[in-house]
């Protein structure tokens, strides 16, 4: 009788204060090609390697991904010294922001670095070999053009999508219950650089910039983004819900900016429809859930945005069956208003007529998530899918804007400008 084969040891251990290896920040221990990353504030995970992987589609895409992590978990061995959030079995996912088909990504590194409270360790998939670490690329001349939709057609769906939403019934379908009370619209461009393109050069210059964003990097797509759609450690559950945005203007203080989107009646709505539809969608997993009473602001390099921290406690029988596993959440609280609109299936539909953007997986959850089911996710925002070309290299940059009945197209349009600046500064600059 043959001898079955010995599982897959999954390894972390902590990485000595001091180690040549690994002494220097996480992002500079990425190689150039495929990196992954999840890093804010200089702690987190990095990855390289591809120990395995699932491309999920369409509606189930979730629910796939789960059951494929827990299955592939339950087949290798765990040897976990250190015992942190983030050590032992980790998975990178991104996944497609709309059910129809379209290519999601969960990737098991064969490395990760990670670290937390100033603790270091390393994971390690079998036996992993070594990567080289090359100095990182430039994408030398960068040259910026229209996408799928130009700025002056973004202008005319918003438009429309204002049209819509002043009417008796939001949709024109006469049915109260479906109305449309905000919608998130999208707009693309496209950049096109003279030598190939480096994601640890948006990655660093992403991190420099914008600090207080989590900035990841997951099978070409990369970014840095400010929104947490769910973060799970046992039972407690977190998110940072953004909407509602301003940006600096010519002879328009912070303080002036700042008190002006908290005081701005078409933001507060925004952002109550966002903080309000993920709170709805949590509460069946949830004993305890924390809602602020009102929002605070954040400021980003380039935009202000109304903020919420909404915090919760999942049923101890939610927790434990592995229905709130940090994927099958994600499947319940995916597309929040934040980047789909209210009610859901209505803002979506209403997507798909006037956006004409394949967003692929911009505005889709991106993270990571351990054995256990807990991780991190956020919205994949302020972000570009990068890819190769014969002579070059090519990014795809995205924006998005919610659009409320009070919203003016003129100011949707700079809103999405300014939301763009993040990549657009990453890729043509040295530094």
């Amino acid at each position: 009788m043959p001898t079955p084969p010995r599982p897959l040891t999954v390894r972390t251990v902590a990485i000595p204060e001091g180690d040549p290896r690994y002494d220097q920040p996480l992002l500079e221990l990425l190689p150039d090609r495929s990196p992954l990353s999840w890093v804010r504030r200089g702690e987190g995970l990095v990855g390289w390697g591809c120990a395995a992987r699932l491309d999920p589609s369409g509606p189930g895409r979730f629910a796939a991904a789960d059951d494929w992590w827990r299955a592939w978990c339950e087949q290798v061995r765990v040897d976990d010294e250190v015992g942190l959030p983030g050590t032992g079995p980790i998975a990178f996912t991104s996944f497609a922001f709309a059910d129809r088909p379209g290519r999601s990504v969960v990737v098991v590194p064969e490395v990760v670095v990670g670290c937390r409270d100033g603790v270091r360790w390393i994971t390690t998939v079998g036996e992993a070999a070594e990567h080289p670490v090359r100095p990182v690329g430039h994408p030398g001349r960068v040259r910026f053009s229209d996408g799928a939709l130009s700025a002056d057609g973004y202008r005319d769906a918003v438009a429309e999508a204002v049209r819509i939403l002043r009417t008796s019934d939001g949709t024109g379908a006469g049915d109260d219950r479906e109305r449309v009370r905000k919608v998130v619209l999208a707009r693309d461009e496209v950049a096109t650089t003279s030598a190939p393109l480096d994601p640890r050069h948006l990655l660093g210059n992403l991190a420099g910039r914008y600090p207080s964003c989590w900035s990841f990097a997951v099978d070409g797509l990369v970014g840095a983004t400010p929104e947490l759609l769910l973060e799970r450690s046992g039972r407690r559950i977190r998110s940072r819900v953004l909407a509602g945005t301003s940006w600096p203007r010519p002879g328009v203080g912070a303080a002036e900016l700042a008190s002006g989107l908290l005081g701005s009646a078409k933001d507060r709505a925004e952002h109550a429809f966002a903080a309000a539809s993920l709170a709805a969608e949590l509460r069946p997993f949830c004993g305890e859930l924390a809602v602020p009473e009102h929002p605070e602001v954040l400021r980003l390099r380039n935009v202000l945005h109304l903020a919420s921290h909404i915090t919760g406690e999942l049923h101890e029988h939610a927790a434990n069956n592995g229905v709130a596993a940090l994927l099958r959440l994600a499947a319940a609280v995916h597309p929040s208003a934040a980047v789909g609109g209210t009610p859901t299936s209505a803002a979506v539909a209403l997507i798909g007529e006037l956006e004409g953007v394949d967003r692929g997986r911009y505005s889709g959850p991106v993270g990571w998530v351990d054995g256990a089911g807990n991780g991190e996710l956020g919205l994949a925002l302020r972000c570009a899918q990068l890819e190769e070309t014969a002579d070059g290299g090519r990014a795809r940059l995205f924006a998005g804007c919610g659009i409320v009945a009070a919203s003016e197209p003129d100011s949707e349009v700079a809103e999405s400008d300014a939301k763009f600046r993040p990549i657009r500064e990453a890729l043509d600059s040295d530094a």
